[in-house]
C-alpha cells in the first residue's frame, strides 16, 4: 500500500507537468466518450429506422393501382398465406370503392376543377359527368366542336380496413380526430368515420347517419390529415364494406409489415412465391437502406475516431511514463539497490499513470457529457448532407431526403445521452489506456539493473 501511495504522490511532484498531461489527457477521454455515445445513439437511431421505415411491402392485385388498371380482386384466404411468412409482423388489407350518386346520399367534398373535368371527359368511367361529355367536360354541338363547357362530381371514395392504427390508413401522414373515435376495427357494424371535409360538405356531426348501398350507416368519428383529397373521403369496417358492396371476402390492396428492412428481400420472394401471378408485389427497400447509409457512415466514423482517441491516450501516457522513468532511473535503481522488487517499482510507476489517468478521466467525463450531443449532430448533419448532395441536377434525391422533410426531421433528430452505462465506459476506456500506456515504461523499469546506474552516476 505505502508503494501505491507514494505513487499516487509522485503524480503531483510537477504541477505544470501533471495539469498539462490531465488536461491532454481530458481531452482524449472527452472524444472518446463522445463518440462512444455517438455510436450508441446512432445504432439505436438504425434499429428504429430499420422496423419502422421501409419495412413494408406492397400487395396489389395483378395489373391493378389503386382505380387504374384491371385485374381481379385478391381474397382473404390469399392474403392469410402472406400472415404466416416469416419475419411479417403484420398485414394491414384494405379494399376500396367508389361511391356516385346511385350509391349514397352524400355529395363529394371535392370541387373536380379543370384537372378533374378533362379526366372525366377522358375515362368517363366512374364519375358522375353528363353522359354527353366529351374531353374536358364539355357538350359537344352539331357541328362536333366543344363549345358549352360541363362540370361534374367526383365520386367519394370510402376504404375498408382491418386496422385503423396507423396514419396511413386515412390516407395522410398524421391523423387527429376532431370529434368521435375510430372504430373497432374487427367490427362488422355499420359504421363509419368521415374526414372533416366531407362532415362539413354535408353537415354531418358524430352520430349523424347516411345511407350507402341502400343501407343505414352511422358516423363515430371526423378525422383531420391536413390532406385535402384524404380528408374527402371515409373509412368502413373491412368486413362492413365487403358486405355492403357485394364483395364478400375480396381485398383490393395490403401491405405487410416485415420486422426489418434486413429481411424485407427474403419476404418479398416468399410473399410473391405465395401469390403467383394473382398479385404485384412491391416494397422500397432500396430506399429505406440509402436512409440507413449516412447513418451506418457516422457508426464508421465514430468507431474510428474512438479507436484514434484511444491510441491517442495510451501513446501521451506512454512518452509521460517513459520520460519519467527515464528521469528517475537513479531513483529506480536505489529502490532496487535497498531491496524493492521489481512488481514492487513498476506499482508505484503504475500508480503515478493510473492516477493521472483518473485525473483525466474527470475531466474527460465532463467534455464527454457536455460534447455528445453536439457532436453527434454534427456527424449526422454533415453525413446527411454529402449523401443528398450526390444527385445531380433534376435527379430526384434519395437518401435521407427521398422521405420529406417530416422522415428528415425525425432522422437527424438523434439525442445522445449519456447515462451510467456509457460512464461505466469511459472509466474502463481511461483505465485502458493506463494500462496500455504503462505497458512499456513497466518493462524498462524491470530492466533497469542498481549497479549500471550506479556507475553511471
Amino acid at each position: 500500500m505505502n508503494v501505491v501511495s507514494r505513487g499516487i504522490r509522485n503524480a503531483f511532484r510537477n504541477t505544470i507537468r501533471t495539469f498539462s498531461i490531465v488536461v491532454i489527457l481530458g481531452l482524449s477521454v472527452g472524444l472518446a466518450l463522445s463518440m462512444l455515445g455517438a455510436r450508441q445513439a446512432v445504432q439505436q437511431k438504425i434499429t428504429t429506422i430499420k422496423s419502422t421505415i421501409g419495412n413494408t411491402i406492397s400487395i396489389s392485385p395483378a395489373g391493378a393501382r389503386g382505380f387504374q388498371g384491371g385485374g381481379e380482386p385478391l381474397t382473404t384466404a390469399e392474403i392469410a398465406k402472406v400472415s404466416s411468412i416469416a419475419n411479417v409482423t403484420k398485414v394491414t388489407e384494405a379494399l376500396q370503392d367508389r361511391l356516385t350518386t346511385s350509391d349514397t346520399n352524400l355529395v363529394s367534398a371535392i370541387d373536380a376543377g379543370t384537372l378533374g373535368n378533362r379526366q372525366a371527359g377522358n375515362s368517363g368511367v366512374g364519375f358522375q359527368a353528363p353522359p354527353d361529355g366529351v374531353p374536358g367536360g364539355a357538350a359537344a354541338s352539331q357541328d362536333g366542336t366543344a363549345t358549352v363547357k360541363r362540370t361534374f362530381t367526383p365520386p367519394l371514395i370510402v376504404s375498408g380496413v382491418n386496422d385503423v392504427s396507423a396514419a396511413s390508413a386515412y390516407g395522410g401522414d398524421s391523423v387527429t380526430f376532431t370529434s368521435g373515435a375510430a372504430f373497432n376495427a374487427s367490427s362488422s357494424e355499420n359504421v363509419a368515420v368521415v374526414g372533416k371535409a366531407l362532415a362539413a360538405k354535408n353537415s354531418l356531426s358524430v352520430g349523424s347517419t347516411f345511407t350507402a348501398y341502400g343501407a343505414t350507416v352511422k358516423v363515430v368519428g371526423i378525422y383531420d390529415t391536413g390532406n385535402t383529397f384524404a380528408n374527402a373521403g371515409m373509412l368502413m369496417p373491412l368486413a362492413t364494406l365487403q358486405t355492403l358492396s357485394a364483395q364478400a371476402g375480396q381485398i383490393s390492396s395490403a401491405t405487410a409489415t416485415v420486422n426489418s428492412i434486413d429481411n424485407i428481400d427474403a419476404a418479398t420472394t416468399a410473399i410473391k412465391t405465395a401469390l403467383g401471378t394473382a398479385a404485384d408485389v412491391t416494397n422500397d427497400q432500396t430506399t429505406a437502406k440509402t436512409a440507413v447509409e449516412p447513418l451506418e457512415s457516422v457508426k464508421t466514423i465514430s468507431l474510428y475516431s474512438l479507436i484514434g482517441a484511444l491510441v491517442a491516450g495510451s501513446v501521451i501516457i506512454l512518452l509521460t511514463m517513459m520520460m519519467i522513468v527515464r528521469e528517475r532511473r537513479r531513483e529506480i535503481g536505489v529502490m532496487k539497490a535497498i531491496g524493492s522488487s521489481n512488481l514492487k517499482t513498476m506499482l508505484q510507476f503504475i500508480s503515478e499513470a493510473v492516477t493521472l489517468t483518473f485525473l483525466g478521466m474527470l475531466v474527460g467525463l465532463v467534455i464527454g457529457i457536455a460534447a455528445a450531443n453536439p457532436v453527434t449532430k454534427v456527424l449526422v448533419n454533415n453525413s446527411s448532407s454529402s449523401t443528398t448532395q450526390t444527385a445531380g441536377p433534376g435527379v430526384r434525391t434519395r437518401g435521407i431526403r427521398g422521405f420529406g422533410s417530416n422522415s428528415v426531421t425525425n432522422i437527424k433528430n438523434i439525442k445522445t445521452s449519456v447515462g451510467a452505462g456509457t460512464l461505466l465506459d469511459g472509466v474502463g476506456i481511461a483505465f485502458l489506456i493506463a494500462i496500455l500506456g504503462s505497458a512499456i515504461p513497466a518493462l524498462l523499469i524491470s530492466k533497469v539493473r542498481p549497479a549500471d546506474v550506479m556507475r553511471a552516476e
